[in-house]
């Protein structure tokens, strides 16, 4: 159990250089879960709230356990911490996620935001701003809202 998580955060803190298909996919774990703990921190308190919703679409999106789950929560908020800005993380998205994926990656985001019952102004315009930053157009950024308001009202996974 122990190896099989060190190798799991192996693969994030220093990716191969191959960069192959295996490669690619932690890349996009790690930034999509990276604008994930983003939302959760952008109001000041994360709450347990967020930080099980957050934890369930990334589970039930990469297909990981707990462990892993976890492990991927602590190496993205990691870097999101010595991050300078979002880009390094959209544009990962950009090249590796088709247009439905990312609005996929915008539900999981309002889902966040919405599972502590308030939307703070700050999470709101994070929100636009990640929208803008991963070229998702105004009706699927619309419709990924309806989505996840409706996830997080119903308890039901995205």
């Amino acid at each position: 159990m122990i190896r099989s998580l060190q190798r799991f955060f192996d693969a994030f803190v220093e990716p191969a250089s191959s960069g192959g298909q295996a490669d690619g996919e932690h890349a996009v774990q790690v930034a999509t879960a990276a604008l994930i703990v983003e939302m959760m921190r952008i109001d000041d308190a994360v709450s347990s709230a967020e930080l099980e919703v957050a934890a369930r679409v990334l589970r039930e999106r990469f297909s990981l356990d707990q462990a892993e789950t976890e492990a991927l929560l602590d190496v993205a908020g990691e870097q999101m911490r010595d991050a300078v800005g979002y880009h390094d993380f959209t544009s990962r998205l950009n090249k590796a996620l088709t247009p439905a994926q990312r609005a996929k990656v915008v539900e999981y985001m309002w889902q966040v935001a919405f599972a502590d019952g308030k939307l703070d102004a700050n999470e709101n315009h994070l929100m636009r701003r990640i929208g803008d930053l991963l070229y998702v157009s105004h009706g699927d950024y619309v419709a990924a809202k309806t989505r996840a308001r409706a996830a997080v009202a119903g308890g039901s996974s995205s």
